[in-house]
């Protein structure tokens, strides 16, 4: 199984860490860092998620990582997880 991002959570992914980058530099590493281990390990891990509060659809998932939430579509058939984006619930 693989990870795939769509254009849309690697433009908000790029304007979040810029906006950390702002505040804490150090922030930014290591919420990156984290994310990259969990985007690792999401094939294996897709199960443990909750459903999603924002799209009601069963296959699309909740990560939830320091207060911001990345929902992805577990596509089974094609064998991947595609990321749809990243909402930040620290503002």
């Amino acid at each position: 199984m693989k990870v795939v991002a769509t254009p849309r959570f690697s433009e908000q992914l790029k304007a979040l860490l810029l906006t950390m980058t702002e505040t804490d530099a150090e922030e930014a590493k290591r919420f990156k860092l984290y994310l990259d281990t969990i985007l690792l390990n999401l094939p294996s891990k897709a199960q443990k998620y909750k459903p999603s509060i924002y799209i009601n659809d069963t296959n699309v998932r909740d990560i939830e990582h320091q207060g911001c939430t990345i929902p992805f579509y577990y596509d089974t058939a094609a064998s991947a997880c595609v990321l749809l984006g990243i909402i930040d619930n620290r503002v």
